[in-house]
C-alpha cells in the first residue's frame, strides 16, 4: 500500500495532501529507471571481469589448443629441418665428392626472403612473436628444400653422365712403369738439377730411355702443343673437360695435333731430353680447376692399393727433379 505523505499549509493553518504533477512523477520513474539499469550494468560488468562467459571460455580454449598445435608444429619443423641438415650433408660431402663436383656454397643454402617485411600482416597481435617465429621457419625449411631439390636434379645429371666423366678424368701412368722404377721425382719442393736450390716442382718426371712411348692418360681434345729447346721443350697439353687438364713436357717428338680427340691410353708422343732438361723422362702435370695438383692422386686406374703406397712414398722423398 502506497504511503500517503502530508504537509502543513501555514496559510490556511491546516495539513494537506500533497500530490506530485505529473512531469515529477515522469522524473521520478525516469530517474529509478536510470539509477536501476547502472547498477544492473555495473553488476554485469564487475561479474564478468571476475568469471569469463560461456563464449569467452569457448575461446580460450581454442587458443590454449592453438598455442599447443603451433608448440607441435614447430618441434615437427625442427625435426625436419635436422633431417633436411643430414640430407645437404651427404649432398656436400658424399654424392658431390663422388661426382667431382662443388658444393653448394652454404651462403646459398641459408639465405632468407629480402625486400619488404613479409611478416609485418602478423604484428599487433598478443603472439604475433611465436606467429612470425613459426612463418620465419616455414620459409627457411621450403627454401632449403627447393635449393636441394635443384641440388639433387644438378647431382642426378653429374651421375648419368658419371661414366663419361670417369673417362676424362686422368686415371693412368703416363708412361708404362710396371716396378714404379720409373718414378723419378714427384710433386712439392725439389733441388733444382741446375741451380741446386730448392724450388717448387709442379709435376712429376718419370725417367725413361730416349723414345718411350707416352700415353694419354684420360679421354680429350688435345689443346697444345709445341716444339721449342727452351724451357719444357716439346710439349703437349689435354682439355679433359671437367675441369681437368694433364701437361706432358720434354718429349723427343708428339704424334698428335691440336684439336685432336684423344682416348685413355693412346700415344701421344714420345719421352726425349728437349728444353731444359738434364737427361731422358717425361715431366707430367695434372691441372684441375686451373690449378697444378698432385699427379699421384691420379692412378688409380692402374696401381693397387700396395703399389700406390709405394708410388706415394716414392713420390715424397726430397731428391732432385730433372728440369
Amino acid at each position: 500500500m502506497t504511503k500517503v505523505k502530508y504537509y502543513y499549509d501555514t496559510k490556511t493553518l491546516a495539513y494537506k495532501k500533497f500530490e506530485r504533477s505529473k512531469l515529477q512523477m515522469l522524473m521520478r520513474v525516469l530517474f529509478f529507471s536510470a539509477s536501476s539499469t547502472a547498477i544492473a550494468l555495473g553488476l554485469v560488468v564487475l561479474f564478468f571481469s571476475i568469471f569469463d562467459s560461456p563464449k569467452e571460455k569457448e575461446l580460450k580454449r581454442e587458443i590454449d589448443n592453438l598455442l599447443v598445435q603451433y608448440e607441435l608444429l614447430e618441434k615437427e619443423i625442427g625435426h625436419s629441418s635436422f633431417i633436411l641438415d643430414e640430407l645437404q650433408e651427404r649432398d656436400d660431402n658424399i654424392y658431390r665428392v663422388i661426382l667431382e663436383a662443388e658444393p653448394i656454397d652454404a651462403s646459398i643454402r641459408r639465405a632468407g626472403y629480402g625486400g619488404v617485411n613479409r611478416y609485418r600482416k602478423y604484428e599487433g597481435f598478443k603472439h604475433s612473436d611465436l606467429v612470425s617465429k613459426l612463418h620465419k621457419k616455414v620459409d627457411q625449411v621450403a627454401k632449403a628444400i627447393y635449393v636441394q631439390s635443384k641440388s639433387f636434379d644438378a647431382v642426378l645429371n653429374l651421375a648419368q653422365n658419371k661414366e663419361e666423366m670417369l673417362a676424362h678424368i686422368p686415371a693412368i701412368q703416363p708412361v708404362a712403369n710396371k716396378n714404379l722404377k720409373r718414378m723419378a721425382s714427384g710433386y712439392g719442393n725439389r733441388i733444382h738439377p741446375v741451380y741446386k736450390t730448392k724450388k717448387m716442382h709442379w709435376g712429376m718426371d718419370f725417367s725413361a730411355p730416349k723414345g718411350t712411348e707416352v700415353y694419354a692418360t684420360g679421354d680429350g681434345v688435345i689443346e697444345k702443343v709445341k716444339r721449342s729447346k727452351r724451357g719444357y721443350g716439346n710439349q703437349v697439353r689435354i682439355e679433359h673437360g671437367y675441369g681437368y687438364k694433364t701437361f706432358y713436357a720434354h718429349l723427343n717428338k708428339y704424334t698428335v695435333k691440336k684439336g685432336q680427340k684423344v682416348k685413355r691410353g693412346d700415344l701421344i708422343g714420345y719421352v726425349g731430353s728437349t728444353g731444359t732438361s738434364t737427361a731422358p723422362h717425361l715431366h707430367y702435370e695434372v691441372i684441375k680447376n686451373k690449378r697444378k695438383v698432385n699427379p699421384v692422386n691420379y692412378y688409380f686406374n692402374d696401381l693397387s692399393a700396395e703399389e700406390y703406397d709405394k708410388m706415394l712414398e716414392l713420390s715424397t722423398q726430397e731428391n732432385q727433379s730433372f728440369d
